[in-house]
């Protein structure tokens, strides 16, 4: 609970700093209004209370013992905490208990709904599943390209070429990532932050050197490129039409292209494409289906003799 007032800074007003090291465990919080009437059956005890209009108004009506009944129940060991919205002064009996027992009791100048959605999306963040992954997040063109594969490469010296022609570092070497609802979210350790590692050189820093520009706090993860050393005799995509390829992180696939590294390729121009070619296909244009389509009417004309030119 500690973390999560320092975020907000609502007004503390039962409990100390101690009263603070309870755990949030459950990205939902409780809005208890069958626990005021009594029934705790099947309730999520771990789960953040917001008491709003209806919960007030219904504490109005409530005697003493009812009161002391069920404000010492949900106040209990597993209860974070209660947020007051709307800046409700706290009823004198909850707040008494919570006193007794210190017990963090916060208020909020917020709308309940707003507050709900405000704390809800925070915890969303930050109860999240987590990963990292060895490689090199960078946003080309708005899209968040991860780029994987085996030490040796060339992930970061790809990366600064990218970030010379304006493209912007987010994590080298280890991206931490997140999944938030039906995305990935990935941002570099704090030791990490903002330094790119070249053999031959050492670590440099991206932002001294290219502006405070060349950097990102974090970015959704639209797609992977996966690097690995060519293959005489392996079948790499040359069309387009090919199944697509899929890296599976935190339970989403993310769409991947791998990328066979050999002399004289150059990987930032190939990265700056697909990243094109990722969004046409996203408004719809798929170059690889338009050409499977144009070669089947050439052969089709020419099954039925017409002049095709060229």
């Amino acid at each position: 609970m500690k973390d999560f007032n320092e975020y907000f800074k609502f007004e503390q007003i039962t409990g100390n700093e101690e009263s603070l090291q309870r755990w949030v465990v459950v990205p939902d919080l409780n809005r208890p209004g069958l626990e005021l009437s009594g029934f705790f059956e099947h309730t999520e005890p771990r789960r953040i209370v917001v008491m709003g209009d209806k919960e007030m108004a219904y504490v109005e009506h409530m005697t003493d013992e009812q009161q002391r009944y069920v404000f010492d129940r949900l106040t209990d060991g597993w209860t974070p905490g209660i947020i007051l919205a709307r800046d409700y002064e706290c009823p004198e009996i909850l707040f008494e208990i919570a006193n007794y027992k210190n017990f963090p009791i916060f208020k909020s100048s917020l709308k309940t709904y707003r507050l709900m959605v405000d704390v809800i999306g925070y915890l969303d963040e930050m109860l999240s599943p987590a990963d990292s992954i060895h490689g090199v997040l960078i946003s080309v063109f708005g899209k968040g390209v991860l780029i994987t594969g085996e030490s040796g490469m060339g992930k970061s010296e790809t990366a600064l070429e990218l970030i010379r022609k304006g493209h912007v570092l987010v994590a080298d070497d280890r991206v931490d990532v997140r999944r938030i609802h039906n995305t990935v979210v990935g941002h570099a350790p704090f030791l990490l932050k903002g330094m790119l590692e070249l053999r031959g050189i050492g670590i440099i820093d991206v932002a001294r050197m290219f502006g405070a520009s060349s950097l990102l706090d974090s970015t959704r993860v639209d797609f992977v490129v996966y690097l690995e050393k060519w293959k005489d005799g392996k079948e790499y995509k040359r069309v387009g039409i090919e199944e697509q390829e899929f890296m599976h992180v935190l339970g989403i696939d993310v769409p991947q292209l791998v990328f066979p590294v050999k002399e004289g390729r150059n990987l930032a121009v190939l990265i700056e494409a697909a990243v094109t070619d990722f969004t046409l296909k996203e408004m719809g244009h798929d170059a690889g289906k338009d050409f499977d389509q144009r070669v089947y009417k050439y052969i089709e004309a020419i099954n039925h003799g017409e002049n095709v030119g060229g």
